[in-house]
């Protein structure tokens, strides 16, 4: 449980609401040591009691989970900050335009590291009259595929999912696109600067 909700998160959590440990403890139906335990990592919430924590502590689940409150700050978003996530339980593809706490089968996802598109994950790009037709030589079998490609420029998003068994190519408009990126599903997130060649060995 330690890796989910830890003392220090509850204490600053609490202490953030200007709450002492029998008044939280009393939010929940818990005893004063229960809540000091825990603060001070020799026991830790039933997993019962982590959603009524979260009501006690005013924060969803999700931000008691990952330790941080999540605030609006309604900052403009930028694009090319553009954030991804995949669940490894149900292969949702998440997307956010900036820093986030994401979660989906009940667990917190962890954004998706980009890697320049090596020889194995190689982006091509076409242009054909107004779209780039892009293609990723890579094998598309049940366990090893790509399973989305996506556009981004500084206006959105384009995105196209993929599945095993299909061709590992799409079609994106041409308009003020900066970067491709190919998610495979064993080595992840690869990406390529419009425009750019690989050099040639």
């Amino acid at each position: 449980m330690d890796k989910y909700v830890t003392g220090d998160v509850i204490r600053r959590l609490r202490e953030a609401k200007r709450m002492t440990q029998e008044e939280l403890a009393e939010k929940i139906f818990v005893s004063g040591k229960a809540v000091s335990k825990w603060e001070t990592g020799r026991g830790y919430p039933d997993i019962s009691l982590i959603e009524p924590l979260a009501k006690a502590l005013d924060i969803s689940v999700i931000e008691l989970l990952s330790g941080d409150t999540v605030t609006n700050r309604n900052r403009a978003a930028n694009m090319a900050k553009t954030e991804f996530y995949v669940c490894p339980v149900c292969g949702n593809v998440i997307l956010a335009a900036g820093e986030a706490v994401v979660s989906c089968c009940g667990i917190i996802l962890p954004r998706l590291e980009a890697e320049p598109a090596d020889e194995e994950h190689r982006i091509s790009m076409e242009r054909v009259e107004d779209e780039y037709y892009v293609t990723v030589d890579h094998p598309m079998t049940k366990d090893h595929y790509v399973s989305f490609l996506a556009a981004i420029s500084d206006q959105g998003i384009q995105f196209v999912k993929l599945y095993p068994e299909g061709c590992a190519e799409a079609r994106f408009k041409i308009s003020r696109v900066k970067k491709l990126y190919a998610y495979c599903n064993r080595h992840g997130l690869v990406y390529q600067i419009c425009g750019t060649r690989r050099p040639k060995k």
